[in-house]
């Protein structure tokens, strides 16, 4: 005999939209999408008052080439945010969702609403992603805006290289380095959203998705570690430059994709084996 209220469906609990709703409204959310939309107009007011360099025209450095073009700008304004203001960024929404309402003591009553456990982390997920996407993605459409109206819509020129590809062969191109961004912040959300089930401290959740992106960038750099770097989550994160180059080259971001999503799938299940079980006292 069903013990469940009339009228009750648990497919109709927590909808989607209650949860974008509550999450845009908080501050964190407020000041962190200002800060992403704001960051390419400081970045033009640096180029614009800083000193030039005497021989950027010789220079091929992706920041000595940021004011040839909007494209470059914005391919220079994704390189400078994308090692750790998009992972805050990412890690703040993924990290804070959960753990943020066992630290206002207001999980265990969502779950006797009821809320499907499962449902609950489900949908707390989608809107976690869709913010986090919704972050990496207005950064460098803002920088690209910016930097056409400063700097004007010229063709591109490639870093190291020097070489230039017209402007209209780019943008498509553009649209790549973006989805392969967004890709490789999977590894960062699956670690927070783990974290942010396993503890009831938002900036624990938060500050160890951080973390394991700085270990994982200093390893990087460990030399001897030979191939077994290509299995670090940070290794291909600037595998995107590929996308700019003359001939567009798939195999770094290929095997970057493979080891974010591998990582991601894996501890998202963690993640939601871990719920499943977890005795909610706060």
């Amino acid at each position: 005999m069903s013990t469940a209220a009339a009228g009750y469906d648990a497919r109709r609990t927590l909808p989607l939209r209650v949860e974008i709703v509550r999450q845009f409204k908080r501050r964190r959310t407020l000041v962190m999408f200002g800060l992403l939309l704001a960051l390419p107009w400081i970045l033009v007011i640096a180029f614009q008052f800083g000193p030039q360099n005497p021989n950027q025209q010789n220079a091929l450095r992706l920041s000595d080439l940021a004011t040839q073009s909007g494209l470059n700008f914005a391919a220079f304004a994704l390189s400078v945010s994308a090692s750790f203001l998009l992972v805050v960024a990412v890690a703040l929404f993924c990290g804070d969702t959960v753990a943020s309402e066992a630290n206002w003591s207001s999980l265990r009553y969502l779950l006797a609403a009821p809320v499907p456990r499962d449902r609950l982390l489900r949908q707390k997920l989608i809107v976690a992603l869709g913010y986090s996407a919704a972050a990496v993605i207005c950064l460098p459409l803002m920088a690209l805006l910016a930097g056409t109206l400063v700097f004007g819509w010229n063709d591109i020129q490639v870093p190291g290289t020097g070489e230039t590809i017209p402007a209209f062969d780019v943008l498509p191109r553009f649209g790549i380095v973006i989805g392969y961004a967004l890709v490789s912040q999977l590894v960062v959300a699956s670690v927070a959203f783990l974290l942010s089930t396993v503890t009831d401290s938002p900036l624990g959740a938060v500050g160890g998705a951080v973390g394991l992106v700085i270990v994982s960038s200093i390893l990087q750099a460990v030399e001897a570690l030979g191939t077994l770097r290509e299995f670090l989550p940070t290794f291909w994160n600037t595998a995107w430059l590929d996308a700019l180059a003359p001939v567009l080259d798939w195999g770094g971001m290929t095997k970057g994709a493979a080891v974010s999503v591998t990582y991601a799938v894996l501890l998202f299940a963690l993640a939601f084996r871990r719920f499943r079980s977890k005795d909610v006292v706060s």
